[in-house]
Formats: C-alpha cells, structure tokens, sequence
C-alpha cells in the first residue's frame, strides 16, 4: 500500500486516478504498487489507454521488472515514441545494449530522447567510440541534441581523446548559442583538459560568464595533471567556495608529484580552517603521503581520526592503513589491520608493501602465507613474492613458485621472466637459464627491455659472454642505457676490456646517455686490461662532461686501477685526495694490490685503515698475513694469523662449485666427502703428471705458510677448483666447456695449471673467481696473465 501518499483529486477519472497513484508510486520503487494498478487497468478496461499504459510501461521499467515492461509493450496496440523511448531506456540503463540497439532500430520516429538514451547507454557501458558515431548519425538525420546529448558525447571525446571530433562539437553548440550554459561549457572544458588541449581549456575557462566549483576543478585537476602545481593551488585560492573535490585535487597533487610535506600542510589547513570531512579520495592521499614520508606519527593520527569521526572506510583506503604503516615501520599492526579486515580486502599495492616489509625483518613467511589465503592473485602478486624470495636469498622457493605459476598461476609477463632470470643469475645456472630463455621465446616477452636485459647479466654470470652478446644485439631496436651498461661490464669481466671500451664509444655516439654505473664497468674494463691512462680520462670524462659524481664505486675502480698496474704509490696517493672517506672497498683493493706487488709496508697501512672501517673483516687480516708470507716474513704472518684468532675473527673458507645435470656440487680445498672422491683424487694425479710432463711448475709460492715443498705440492694439488675441475671432466662428455664457479681470487698456481690443464683435455674451462672470468683455451687465458 502507498501509506502517506497524497491523495488524487476528488472526482478524478479512474484512468486520471490510476496514473496518479503510478507516478506517486515510483517514490516507493515498490512493484507491488504496479501490480495492483495493472490489475485495476485491466478489471476497468483502461488497457487501450496510451497514456496510462505508457505509464504503467514506464512503472515497471524503473523498478527493475524490465521483462513485465516488455512483456506489456508487446501487449499494447498503439506504441507512441515514448513507449519506445521507454524501453528503450530499460535496456540501456540494464547494460544490455544489444537488445537497445534492436529495439532502436525498430522505433518508427526516433527524437531526441531515443538518440540521447542510446548515446548515454553506450557511454556507461565505455563504448565511448560508439557513442560518438551514434551522436554523427544523429546530426546527420536532422535531429535536434539537447543540453544532454551534448554533455555526453563531449565525455566521450573526453574519454578517448578524440579532440578533433570535440572541436567539432564544440563548432556546433557555439552556431547553436550553448557555449554558455555551464552543463556544456563544463563538459568542453573537460574534454579539453582530458585530450591535453590545455590551451583551450584556458580560453574555454576564461569565457565562462558562470564559474561553478566544477568549472574550477576540471581546471585545477588539469594543472596538476601536467604537474604545475602552481597555477592549480592559486587557481583554488581564488575560489569562493572549494569543495572536497578542490582539496582533494590539490593534496593528491602534492603526493603525485612529491611533495608530501605540503600534502600533509595542505590537509591540516582542510580540517582545521575549514572543518570539511575528508573522503576515502583524501585519505588514500594523504596515508599515501605519510607512507612516503615514512611519517609513523601523523599518519596514526590519520587513523585516529578515522575511528573518531566514524568515516566509513573502504577497501582502497584500508589498503593504504597497511601500506603506511609497513612503510612506516610498523609491519605488526599493519599484520593487524590484514587480520581485521581480511586478507580479501588486500589489494597488490598493500600486499608488495607488505611484502616489502617481511623482505626487510628477513622474515617472508608471513607473506606467503598471506599470499596462499588469496584467491585469484594476478601476475604482479605473483611476481612480487617470486622477487621477495630472491631479495631474501631464498633462490630454491623462488623458483619452486615460479614452477607453480606456470602450472597454476596466471601467465608471467616480462617482469615475472626477467625476476626469475635473476635469481638463476645469482645460482650462474647456464641450463636453467636457457630454459626460462626458451619460455620467453615462446611467449613473446623476449623482445621486452626487462627480459633482454636480464638474459644479458644472466648469461654473463653463468660464463656465456657469446650468449649475452648474442641477446644484445636481438634487442637492438629497444635498447636502454641498462643493456649498454650490462653488455659492457659483462665484456669487462670476461676479460674482454678493449671491446667494453669500443661498446661504450658506440654507446656514446647513439646519443645513449651513460650513468654512473656505466662508468664503474668502464673503469672495470680499463683495470681488467691494464689501461691507466684511459681509465684516468674516462674518470675525468665522467665528472666534466657528462656531470656524474663520483661514488666511492668509481674511487675503488681507479685504485684497483692503479694498483693491479704496480702504482701502488699513485693509488695510495689518490685514496689520501679523496674527497670521500675511503671505505673498505678502497682500502680492499689497495690491500689486494699490496699482497700481488709484495709491498709490506703499504700492506699494513692498508690493512690497518681497513680494520678501523670493518674490524671483522678477515679479509684484511688473510691479505696481510699472505703479503708477510709471501715476503718471508712468516713470524709477522704468523702474529697477525694469531690476532685474527685472538678477536673471534673467522677466515673465509675458498670453495669452488660446479653444476652437472641441474645439480651442484660444492669442494673445499683437499675435500674429502664427495662420493665420487677416490676417481676424483686418481684424475687430479693423472693430469697432475701429464701437465708437468708439458712445463707445468707447481708455485709453491702460493702456499703462504712455512712447509716443506712436498707439503705444499700436495695442497696445492688439491685446490677446491682443481677438485672441481676433476670432477667435471669425470661426469661431462668430451668436447663440452667445462664452467667452474669460485668465491676467492683464483691463486697463481692453479690460474697456471688450468691453462695447461686447458690444452692437455682439449677443453675450454672457464673459471669465475671474486672478480671475473678467466676463459682458458688451447693452453691461455682470456685475462693474459693480468688478474
């Protein structure tokens, strides 16, 4: 029943009556209402009235019984163009624009109303290019658009950037004398502002006899857009009345573009001077703010206002609570609010965050186990846990989920591809890496920057430079300076120095702009082939022309320059004329070059300053205990080797690994515990002998302790990569490179052996120590013997 409704007039026709109870009805949306009516209209045969049936058609259509409509319009004889317009109108507010456009074609005698309805159908639904064909078809049968249709089709042309076709438009209502009703002289000032015609916008802006808050806005929204942020916060304090939208506009502004300092400024002047309520537009800016600013206080107060005042909340503002307060510190309450509010509400800029935040407490189980309770996570979901392992070093789980997506996840994209190619760089795995190669073959991602650029450092890391070279050049349309940059330093430490350098020329000459991490593998490159004079230009290079600043990178470079070339007194010299403080990474290469160069005296000042940097640093201790030894000095090695022990410090164990069959298997020096050690140790002797019989004259100089020269024969034989190498040629065909991965600089002797080792197998061996590859061929070295 329609209780309160105003009663009709008394004496009113029974159809007058009906109409009346319809229309008042319609405030109820209560079909009922139009049940009760349709069976009065047909008990008192008034089903022949078009009026009245046009309402009732019209009844059904709003609350939602569209098939009741259709099933009447069907019914009725005489169908005026409002019954068409009627129905027409329920398929089009339903989405159903298929059966609108039937029932649009079917209308006798379209007006205005029916070609609005289909224009306004099509523009809900984003079929914005459709809408604005409609709108030409319109003007082109001589029907005359209202206010309505006008707005419309200019937020289609707003939409897609179709500025020519609202030029047109906007020809047209100026010949018609609308450019100044503020409904359409709003819609044009959007569609300029939206199609980046913001001149236009600025004169359409400036005629404007009536300004309304959403005249301002759009032009406000519009400055920010482009970033100048000026003109937008003067533009708003010229306004006599801003709403919600105007701040909102001016503090996202601020976020946007990176000034979270005024967004927060800007927010406290919003509720302190003008007592506005902020809406979840508002505070997603402004947690988004103080998540940026890692600003823990304010943005608790943000929540504290939220509770306070009540604000209902929705999921994207929820999702920047979590954000803020992971990026904050705070990764126990954000665990909290996730708790709370459910693991559904969690979106993948909240879940990356929180990830962030596990990642950095070294801790991602909590992650995954968020990330298990999710269904239907995308590929961003996906590849963030995949690069959440890998920044944790849990290489094996990376991969064990990448294995999953592909079984069950979404399809990875290139970012996906190019994460997981970086964990297997970490692992140097050839195999594995040319496997997920082949699955960006497949899937077409292997012409993405991302992917080329990974597969580059890949296969540098797993040895391969022809590879890396040979992806290089596959990706020479897209190119980017991070392809230059890795296809140089990975020539730089395969030894290849010259042609690093002659890459960088043609870098520079494709107007390709370098940036400091291009310029450490050029200086690599230069150190690795003993280039000093072209180090030191390139290093003033950097800072004159292209204005990098050196970093303690750069300063270690031209050191490790310096001191590889036997300069120990320049480098010393260079490191006191820094305008840095040297780190240990200087201070390092400086020691290092000391013990190659036997310099005693140097070696202690180094050792000395890098103990005072890093005093746990074993290196430093080995490095001058080694230098001592290698000069005879063994009493002085022997006290350093006992004040390393005397402080706790622990020496780093050399190893050396190599993969067989996706496997991979770890020596130390004279390892015992491999199951294959007795045909290990019998092949070590047999090459032992043969590569003596061909020259080969074991260093023992290499053995910095004071032992007999049998003793320190047989350690030498039984060097972690020797082991490996033995190995490797028991389990690998003939023929096949041999690829042998170490943690320390490879010594004299065995960089010696292998090259003999090399020729008597008829193999190439390339051996990644500390700091390059070595590539031994036919009885030498990629490296020359200068390492």
């Amino acid at each position: 029943m329609v209780t309160g409704n105003p009663k009709p007039h008394f004496g009113a026709s029974h159809s007058d009556l009906c109409v009346h109870l319809l229309q008042a009805g319609l405030k109820f949306r209560d079909p009922f209402i139009g049940r009760l009516v349709h069976g009065r209209i047909i008990k008192e045969g008034l089903h022949l009235g078009v009026f009245l049936m046009n309402n009732l058609i019209n009844f059904y259509a709003k609350t939602g019984l569209v098939f009741d409509a259709c099933h009447l319009f069907n019914e009725i004889s005489v169908k005026s163009t409002f019954s068409w317009n009627t129905i027409l109108s329920a398929f089009a507010k339903g989405g159903n624009m298929e059966a609108a456009h039937h029932v649009f074609d079917e209308i006798p005698e379209r007006d205005a109303v029916s070609w609005t309805t289909m224009i306004v159908g099509y523009n809900r639904m984003g079929l914005f290019y459709n809408a604005i064909q409609l709108f030409l078809r319109m003007i082109s049968s001589g029907v005359f658009p209202t206010q309505y249709t006008f707005t419309n089709v200019l937020c289609s042309c707003a939409a897609i950037e179709a500025l020519d076709i609202g030029r047109k438009v906007h020809s047209f209502i100026v010949k018609l004398g609308l450019a100044s009703v503020p409904p359409i002289a709003n819609s044009m000032l959007n569609m300029y502002a939206k199609s980046g015609d913001s001149m236009t916008a600025k004169v359409v802006f400036g005629r404007m006899s009536l300004k309304n808050i959403s005249s301002w806005n759009i032009v406000i929204s519009m400055h920010v857009q482009s970033g100048q942020l000026d003109p937008a916060v003067s533009l708003s304090e010229q306004m006599t009345e801003r709403d919600i939208v105007s701040w909102n506009s001016i503090i996202s502004g601020y976020n946007q573009w990176g000034f979270d300092i005024e967004a927060l400024e800007t927010f406290s002047c919003m509720i302190r001077s003008y007592a506005l309520k902020p809406d979840n537009f508002t505070l997603t800016s402004i947690l988004s703010a103080c998540a940026n600013l890692e600003n823990l206080k304010f943005g608790k107060q943000i929540h504290a206002y939220i509770i306070r005042s009540d604000i209902d909340i929705n999921e994207t503002t929820i999702n920047a609570l979590i954000s803020m307060y992971v990026k904050s510190g705070d990764i126990k309450f954000a665990q909290r609010i996730v708790e709370l509010s459910g693991t559904s509400e969690l979106n993948i800029i909240a879940f990356t965050s929180l990830l962030d935040g596990y990642v950095k407490i070294g801790d991602v189980r909590p992650a995954r186990e968020i990330f298990d309770s999710i269904k239907g996570l995308d590929v961003v979901a996906w590849t963030a846990m995949i690069v959440g392992y890998e920044q944790n070093g849990l290489v094996n789980d990376a991969l064990e989920l990448f294995r999953s997506m592909i079984k069950e996840g979404p399809k990875p994209n290139c970012f996906t591809l190019a994460a997981v190619l970086s964990v297997i760089s970490s692992l140097a795995s050839l195999d594995l890496g040319k496997q997920i190669h082949a699955t960006a073959l497949r899937s077409g991602e292997v012409s993405s920057v991302s992917v080329g650029n990974a597969l580059i450092n890949l296969y540098s890391r797993a040895g391969s430079v022809k590879d890396a070279s040979k992806v290089f050049k596959q990706i020479c349309s897209n190119r980017d300076t991070v392809s230059w940059t890795s296809m140089i330093i990975a020539l730089a430490q395969h030894g290849l120095g010259r042609e690093a350098i002659e890459l960088f020329e043609k870098m520079l000459k494709s107007n390709m702009k370098p940036d400091h991490i291009t310029f450490v593998g050029v200086l690599s490159a230069c150190t690795h082939v003993g280039l000093v004079e072209q180090g030191k230009s390139y290093f003033n290079l950097m800072k004159t022309i292209h204005h990098i600043e050196p970093t303690h990178s750069h300063y270690a470079c031209m050191v490790d320059l310096f001191g590889r070339a036997g300069l120990l007194g320049e480098a010393y010299n260079f490191i006191k004329n820094m305008p840095i403080e040297p780190d240990h990474i200087a201070w390092g290469s400086l020691l290092a070059s000391c013990r190659i160069h036997k310099n005693v005296d140097l070696a202690k000042v180094a050792a000395e300053r890098l103990l005072l940097i890093d005093p746990n640093n074993s290196g430093a201790y080995a490095a001058l205990a080694n230098t001592l030894s290698a000069c005879g000095k063994w009493q002085d090695a022997a006290k350093v080797r006992k004040s390393m022990k005397d402080n706790a410090v622990k020496k780093e164990q050399g190893f050396s690994w190599v993969e067989i069959q996706n496997k991979v298997h770890v020596f130390g020096v004279e390892d015992g515990l491999h199951p294959q050690k007795d045909a290990i140790y019998n092949m070590i002797s047999k090459f032992w002998e043969e590569i003596k019989k061909m020259g080969f004259t074991p260093d023992t100089d290499s053995v910095l302790h004071d032992l007999e020269q049998e003793v320190k024969e047989q350690i030498l034989r039984h060097h972690s990569e020797k082991l490996a190498i033995a190995f490797a040629l028991i389990n690998t065909p003939e023929n096949t490179t041999l690829r042998i991965m170490k943690n320390l600089r490879v010594c004299n002797d065995c960089h010696s052996a292998i090259n003999y080792i090399s020729k008597l197998v008829f193999r190439e061996i390339i051996v990644r120590d500390a700091t390059r590859f070595h590539h031994f061929k036919d009885g030498s070295c990629s490296c020359q013997d200068y390492w």
